[in-house]
């Protein structure tokens, strides 16, 4: 069987190390607010090249936390809206809602499933206060047109960083290109925790000094409540599990490239659609993608998943409906239809295994298996 994401495997690599550092977390007696999580604080914010980098409780409070501190610093209020990729996993839409904010979805590139940064200027109006880029995939979402509307419209600018580590445009790292940045270390993530995970990265210190109250009930200084605030912090043993893995993100995102190049150089079923960018492995611009998912698309996605199964090679599909579909969402009043790109990339897009440590062996199984699904009569 090849595993979409063997978890356990990845991090066999380093157990020993991973083990040491939990006993050395709880033989200090200090398991939130210590060292460990200021040392990978320190570090993470080295890596991605920002001032600062606060530790919270995972991805999606770290988006929450950004959006909530400009709230209280008096640059959103309620009822402004802030514009999103319609094509996104619904926690950006979540963070956006939950603050009283109104999300303005809008459509995907249909080749890079990012932003279609060329449609954002036609949907900005008086009420437009920010724009929330996904690095979705693993693959930078920004260009100089972007930063141009940005300017134009004074408008604050948050990265959807749970996907996409690494991931470099223009010589800056994805979590240092927009005015904040939310980070996801869930554990399938490229920089994956063995639990429940997330940062924020600015810098700016204002914010980053809000959201560190905020993620602490809203408290500087113990039993002071500056704000209403909430209780996401990053606990001691995560924090430890992830600084040690930090330092390897760089080689395997790369291992990552490398099974994308495979799959894209030696899939050659006519009906599958490969991920499409004229630089994804040109010189220097492979570090535009760090490929957390390798996703494909075919009107037949259902039927290459069951037969992928059937050959035992696991597969998953991100994400089978958008947001403005869920139920969560029904009071927008969305139907099918209103953002068709998106529906179709839903519609048709799986995602084949790509993990660091995935042999080429296994990696020839799953091309060889997918380019020989028609040719089997499914």
């Amino acid at each position: 069987m090849i595993s979409f994401l063997p978890l356990k495997d990845i991090n066999a690599q380093y157990a020993q190390q991973l083990k040491e550092a939990a006993a050395e977390v709880i033989d200090s007696g200090w398991y939130l607010m210590g060292e460990k999580v200021k040392q990978f604080e320190s570090n993470l914010a080295t890596y991605i090249g920002v001032k600062h980098a606060i530790g919270v409780a995972n991805g999606l409070d770290a988006l929450r936390l950004i959006l909530r501190a400009w709230n209280e610093l008096g640059i959103l209020n309620e009822g402004d809206e802030v514009i999103v990729p319609a094509n996104t996993y619904i926690a950006s839409i979540l963070a956006i809602t939950d603050n009283r904010l109104k999300p303005v979805l809008v459509e995907p590139d249909i080749h890079t499933y990012n932003l279609d940064i060329d449609l954002v200027e036609q949907h900005i109006t008086e009420k437009t206060k920010a724009i929330m880029v996904v690095h979705l995939y693993g693959q930078v979402c920004w260009s100089e047109r972007l930063e141009t509307l940005v300017k134009k419209y004074n408008l604050k600018i948050i990265e959807d960083n749970a996907q996409a580590i690494g991931a470099v445009w223009n010589g800056r790292k994805t979590g240092s290109l927009g005015d904040a940045a939310g980070l996801s270390f869930y554990p399938g993530k490229n920089l994956g925790a063995l639990g429940d995970a997330g940062a924020v990265t600015t810098n700016d210190d204002q914010l980053a000094d809000v959201v560190r109250a905020l993620a602490n009930y809203g408290s500087r200084k113990k039993y002071i409540n500056d704000y209403q605030g909430l209780n996401s912090r990053l606990d001691e043993i995560q924090a430890a599990f992830l600084d040690i893995k930090l330092k390897y993100i760089d080689q395997e995102n790369q291992q990552r490239r490398e099974i994308a190049r495979y799959y894209c150089e030696n899939i050659k079923n006519p009906e599958i659609i490969l991920p499409k960018h004229p630089d994804f492995f040109e010189s220097d611009a492979t570090l535009s993608h760090v490929w957390h998912l390798f996703v494909i698309r075919l009107f037949q996605r259902d039927q290459l998943q069951k037969y992928l199964n059937e050959k035992g090679i696991q597969t998953l599909i991100h994400y089978p409906i958008p947001p403005h579909l869920q139920t969560a969402y029904s009071l927008l009043g969305f139907t099918r239809g209103h953002y068709p790109i998106t529906e179709q990339i839903a519609d048709t897009c799986i995602s084949l295994p790509i993990w660091p440590g995935m042999t080429l062996e296994e990696q020839n199984i799953v091309v060889s298996a997918v380019n020989q699904f028609f040719s089997a009569g499914k």
